[in-house]
């Protein structure tokens, strides 16, 4: 990391490392996309939208099945039934070429083997745990309409598999929209889960209760939570005005409206939920086997080293 730290600008660059405390309380981010006990992923350039056209065909397919109830009732069908086939086609057509597309990979720590594995362009990179250390580059971006935004980075160096001499710097997450504060929590977060967890307190203690952890992963956005985030605000507006006539026009569009668009959610996230399934299995079979519960604890370093005494 010396050698990295010495050719960008020492005076911006903050050195994070495995076995030392940042100082600041954990945060989860949103790139965060599963904390399980013996893994956790995060989103390398992922695919946030996969299912968004899904979504709306199947919506759409609802809402003509719908409408075909209706017009039964007035003896009118025919119409409606042909334009109901085609929409439902055109569902499975999209709902097939979204699922079968694989997802990219998302960087992986786990916390059996102790170590991160990464895919770059189809190309297993890893690193161990033990040793390992983050570099955090705070810079600040001015233009014509932005006065000063500060935005901090936050890289981690890993290594090719099986030919290490091959280094790679990653960056966890994009860097914009984040300080130099939210960048140590959140590898205050990681080195909680692989030192003390799967489950910590907000201190970054072990702790038998997954309570803060799941408190932490509750505030990541959820393509499917769109109803509820609207209807608390309006039940809380409610209840400090204390009158049964507290909605607003606004608020009762938006009641009405969010509950309709729901199903389109909900076949997003099964849609992106099977997508991401069937992408777990493009690991290469050394990855895999470690992250099953009852796999290997070998780190593929040792891997490694055990191959180079072979030859």
């Amino acid at each position: 990391m010396n050698k990295s730290k010495q050719l960008r600008d020492s005076a911006s660059i903050v050195i994070l490392e495995a076995d030392k405390p940042t100082g600041e309380q954990p945060i989860a981010l949103f790139i965060i996309d599963e904390h399980r006990e013996d893994y956790l992923t995060l989103q390398d350039a992922g695919d946030p939208d996969r299912g968004r056209l899904a979504g709306f065909f199947g919506w759409l397919a609802i809402a003509m099945i719908c409408l075909e109830l209706l017009l039964m009732l007035y003896g009118i069908s025919e119409s409606v039934l042909i334009e109901l086939g085609i929409t439902t086609l055109l569902f499975l057509v999209v709902f097939l070429w979204e699922v079968r597309r694989p997802l990219p990979l998302p960087i992986v720590f786990n916390r059996r083997t102790r170590e991160v594995y990464i895919d770059h362009d189809g190309v297993l990179f890893h690193a161990s745990w033990e040793g390992l250390c983050a570099e955090v580059d705070e810079f600040q971006l001015v233009g014509t309409h932005l006065s000063g935004m500060q935005n901090a980075s936050l890289e981690i160096r890993v290594w090719k598999f099986e030919q290490p001499d091959k280094v790679l710097m990653i960056s966890l997450g994009a860097p914009f929209g984040k300080t130099l504060r939210m960048q140590k929590g959140f590898w205050e977060y990681l080195r909680a889960y692989m030192n003390n967890g799967p489950w910590f307190d907000e201190q970054g203690h072990h702790s038998e209760s997954d309570t803060f952890v799941k408190s932490q992963l509750s505030m990541r956005p959820k393509i499917s939570n769109s109803f509820m985030p609207t209807r608390m605000p309006i039940k809380q507006v409610g209840k400090e005005a204390g009158d049964e006539n507290y909605i607003s026009g606004s608020d009762a569009i938006k009641i009405i409206l969010k509950p309709i668009f729901y199903p389109m959610d909900r076949i997003q996230k099964l849609v992106y939920s099977f997508a991401k399934h069937r992408s777990h299995n493009l690991w290469s079979r050394v990855v895999i086997e470690r992250l099953k519960a009852g796999g290997p604890t070998t780190r593929l370093v040792d891997l490694e080293r055990e191959k180079s005494l072979d030859i």
